[in-house]
């Protein structure tokens, strides 16, 4: 007995000794840390337009609707050339600022008016940059340092300050406006159907309902496939804990509304 548990251990041993010396041989490359980005008052236009092209790409959210190229105008390799056509009382960086903050001021034809205020989710630094990164589409970009108040780092997402208020105080159906529901989710049969309607969600968990607001790629509805990763998953971090408590109160329906129509 003893000889066939000697052998069984020689040969985990030699095994271990051969992936040992394998592992060993093969060329070691150390990872580099990443570099954190940062809008300083010496920032080059380069150097904003590369943030903004983050920010655009991922908590800005802006492919949620420009990236599927139906609900919203395509940005990239465009934006900076069509800019000072749109409003010629208006600088390119000008423009582009407006209609990033006051989004109904020029709406192109074609399209609703569904985009909401970005300063809502993003610092004005964040702006600008976003700014820089869609003049050099197609444009030159002329966001400078001077165009930026307070800098900030370019990852920090200044959204909304918590209200202090109640959840019971919050007007649950007018936060579906405010942070843009109502752009993917229909109500009473009214709206896109980018994602599954309202009153599809009364009566599900309000961890389930949680999750899919703060974590939305982490799963897909049935049926809304097509549309997977379109959600921002930026909500998390932008909506107050009082306001993300009422929405899930209202959303699931513990709040006692109906069908999200009051």
């Amino acid at each position: 007995m003893w000889k066939t548990n000697l052998k069984i251990l020689l040969t985990v041993v030699g095994t271990l000794g051969v992936y040992t010396l394998v592992a060993n041989a093969i060329p070691q490359v150390q990872s580099a840390v990443p570099e954190e980005l940062t809008i300083g008052p010496d920032v080059t236009p380069e150097e904003l337009a590369a943030i903004g092209e983050e920010i655009y790409a991922g908590i800005g959210g802006c492919t949620a609707c420009h990236g599927l190229r139906t609900r919203a105008p395509d940005l990239v390799g465009m934006a900076g050339s069509n800019c000072e056509t749109r409003k010629p009382e208006l600088s390119c960086k000008e423009y582009l600022h407006e209609s990033l903050v006051n989004p109904t001021a020029y709406v192109v034809e074609g399209f609703q008016p569904i985009m909401l205020d970005q300063s809502r989710t993003l610092s004005e630094p964040q702006l600008w940059a976003l700014v820089a990164f869609l003049e050099s589409q197609g444009g030159t970009v002329t966001v400078t340092a001077d165009d930026i108040g307070e800098m900030t780092p370019a990852g920090e997402t200044a959204g909304p300050a918590a209200t202090g208020q109640e959840a019971q105080e919050i007007d649950p159906q007018a936060l579906l406006t405010t942070y843009g529901c109502v752009a993917c989710h229909s109500v009473g049969g009214q709206g896109a159907q980018v994602g599954p309607p309202i009153e599809s969600m009364r009566g599900k968990d309000a961890e389930y309902i949680l999750r899919g607001i703060v974590e939305p790629n982490a799963d897909t509805a049935q049926g809304f496939e097509a549309f997977a990763g379109t959600m921002p998953p930026t909500f998390g971090t932008v909506i107050p804990e009082a306001e993300l408590d009422a929405l899930v109160r209202f959303l699931t329906g513990e709040d006692g509304g109906e069908d999200g129509e009051g």
